[in-house]
C-alpha cells in the first residue's frame, strides 16, 4: 500500500518525537509512525497500577491517597455497581445469563461478575462491534448477552446492532452505561445520541430507569423470555436510593407510569432525571401542583397515557 514506516520512537521524548514529526513533514506519500508510550508516565503509581489511575478523583500527589467524601447518612450507590451486583444476582437465577464488556470491566462494574463467575463473564478488549457480534452469537445458540458498552462507544457497533442483532431479533440486552452527560469524563464520553440512534433500529426496545430499583427491574424484565434486542440506558455517577436491594419485579414493555398526580402542567421525565421529583416539590410549596409522568420507555412509546397527558394537561 506505499506505507513508509518509521520508528519506533520515544513517546517521551517530547523534543526527538517534534523534530520526527517535523522531518516526516517533508517525505512525500503516506507514512506511519510508531510512537511508543508509558500510561501514567513520571507518576510511579500510575505507572505501577494503571487500572487504579485511569480515573482516580481527587488525590493527594505525595502520598498517593485517593481522597472519597464521606457521609454520615447512607449513601445512594452509582448505578454501574447496582447494574454490576444486580448481574451476579440475574445470572445466578438463570444459567443462560452471560456478561461482556469491551475493555471497562472496572468503570462499567462487569469486575463483579467476572470475579464471581469468571467462565461467564468476557472482556473482549477495547473491539465494541466484536462485543456486539460476540453477543450477537452467543444469544443464536440460546444464551442470553447482557453487553455492557459505554453510549459514547456503542456508536462504533452501530452496524454490528442492526445487521448480527435486531435484523435476527435477537434476545441481547445493550446496558448503555454513562447515557447521558458525564461530568469529569470528559466530552468524548457524553451520551447524547443513543436514544435517536436506537429508536429507528428495527425490533428495539429502548428504556431508561429513573432510579435503581428500576434499573434492576428493566434488567430482570429483559432476561425474560422472547424479548429482543434491548436498551437499558443510565447514567454515569450515584443514584438516589440507599435502599436499593428491592425484589425483582416485572415491567410492562412500553407502559409509563404515574409519579404524581397533578393540575394544568405536565412534567414528562425519561430516565434518571430526579430533578423532576424535586422540582415538583418546590411547585407543591408555592401552591402549583404539576403532575410528573416517568415514560420509562422511548420505544415503543406509551400512546395511552400521552393521550391521556395531553388531555388533561393545558401545559
Amino acid at each position: 500500500m506505499n506505507f513508509r514506516y518509521f520508528g519506533p520512537v520515544d513517546g517521551h521524548d517530547v523534543k526527538k518525537l517534534a523534530k520526527t514529526l517535523e522531518d516526516l513533514k517533508h517525505i512525500p506519500g503516506p507514512k506511519l509512525l510508531h510512537v511508543v508510550t508509558m500510561k501514567g508516565k513520571g507518576f510511579a503509581l500510575a505507572e505501577k497500577d494503571q487500572t487504579k489511575w485511569h480515573a482516580p478523583g481527587l488525590f493527594d500527589k505525595i502520598t498517593g491517597e485517593i481522597k472519597k467524601s464521606s457521609s454520615e447518612k447512607p449513601v445512594a450507590p452509582k448505578y454501574q455497581d447496582v447494574f454490576g451486583h444486580t448481574m451476579v444476582e440475574l445470572a445466578e437465577a438463570n444459567e443462560k445469563i452471560v456478561g461482556i464488556t469491551p475493555a471497562m470491566p472496572s468503570g462499567s462494574s462487569m469486575n463483579i461478575m467476572m470475579k464471581a463467575m469468571p467462565d461467564r463473564a468476557f472482556d473482549v478488549g477495547i473491539a465494541e462491534q466484536h462485543a456486539v457480534t460476540f453477543s450477537a452469537g452467543l444469544a443464536t445458540q440460546g444464551l442470553l448477552p447482557f453487553c455492557n458498552i459505554y453510549s459514547s462507544f456503542m456508536q462504533r457497533a452501530y452496524d454490528q446492532v442492526i445487521h448480527d442483532v435486531a435484523l435476527q431479533n435477537l434476545n441481547v440486552v445493550f446496558c448503555l452505561d454513562r447515557a447521558g452527560v458525564v461530568g469529569a469524563d470528559g466530552a468524548t464520553h457524553h451520551g447524547a445520541y443513543d436514544i435517536a440512534f436506537m429508536r429507528c433500529v428495527p425490533n428495539m426496545t429502548v428504556s431508561a430507569p429513573m432510579n435503581e430499583e428500576e434499573l434492576r427491574n428493566l434488567m430482570y424484565t429483559a432476561q425474560l423470555p422472547n424479548k429482543g434486542p434491548f436498551v437499558i440506558r443510565y447514567p454515569r455517577g450515584n443514584g438516589v436510593m440507599p435502599d436499593w436491594r428491592r425484589p425483582f419485579t416485572e415491567i410492562e414493555i412500553g407502559k409509563g407510569r404515574v409519579i404524581t398526580e397533578g393540575e394544568e402542567l405536565a412534567i414528562l421525565s425519561f430516565g434518571a432525571i430526579n430533578e423532576a421529583v424535586k422540582a415538583v416539590q418546590q411547585l407543591n410549596e408555592l401552591g402549583i401542583h404539576p403532575a410528573h409522568y416517568d415514560l420509562r420507555f422511548a420505544k415503543p412509546l406509551d400512546e395511552a397515557l400521552l393521550h391521556q397527558v395531553f388531555k388533561n394537561s393545558r401545559r
